[in-house]
């Protein structure tokens, strides 16, 4: 046999094993892109300078905002959940003058003077876990709209049972005061709209604000 022949006889056979591998990747890659669904609200509003400077201009202008009228229109005890409604005329520094009227009052221990108690009798107050929702549009300051927003958006869509889709009720939020003292490292939290970073869902008006 010639060197020729020996040489061909000995040559690998299809593709380098590298250029297989590196195939499988990008395929994998490309089925997955195709699988997952974007979504438009699954990231907060970026900290950019614009979206800062705005934050700062409404909250100095949340120091001397009066305080809007509200009423309470549902109250959730299963959920520790509260629904408030303020005329459809009310800013968003009112919005904001009125959450820090909120924490003002809980943490001078006389919010259930003007709301009712989420956790009565509870050993760290009668606010312990709370999660009150603004609302200014009445069709949406109902006991339904915070039920689905209380449970969350991971829940399976059947289990909601209720003709406010959770998209819908999110966007309608005109603030959102959340309590959770059992929580040490982040005990409450406020933001104008809505969000929820246990599933990354955000509204467009959503503005962290403490």
């Amino acid at each position: 046999m010639s060197n020729v022949e020996h040489n061909e006889g000995n040559r690998r056979v299809g593709l380098h094993p590298a250029f297989v591998i590196f195939g499988v990747i990008i395929g994998l890659w490309i089925f997955i892109q195709a699988i997952i669904p974007e979504s438009k609200n699954t990231q907060p509003p970026q900290g950019h300078e614009p979206r800062q400077e705005h934050k700062a201009a409404l909250l100095k202008e949340a120091q001397s905002a009066p305080v809007p009228p509200f009423t309470v229109t549902a109250h959730l005890e299963e959920r520790n959940a509260i629904s408030l409604f303020v005329p459809k005329q009310t800013t968003d520094s009112q919005i904001a003058a009125l959450l820090y009227h909120l924490r003002e009052l809980r943490q001078n221990r006389s919010l259930s003077s003007r709301l009712p108690a989420t956790t009565q009798g509870n050993a760290l107050g009668d606010f312990a876990i709370a999660d009150i929702y603004i609302f200014s549009d009445p069709e949406y300051a109902v006991a339904e709209a915070i039920q689905v927003l209380s449970i969350g958006a991971h829940a399976p869509g059947d289990f909601y049972q209720s003709t406010i889709p959770y998209e819908q009720a999110m966007e309608h939020v005109r603030g959102h005061y959340t309590v959770n003292l059992n929580d040490k490292r982040r005990p409450e939290h406020a933001s104008l709209g809505f969000g929820e970073d246990a599933t990354g869902l955000y509204s467009q008006s959503y503005l962290p604000l403490f």
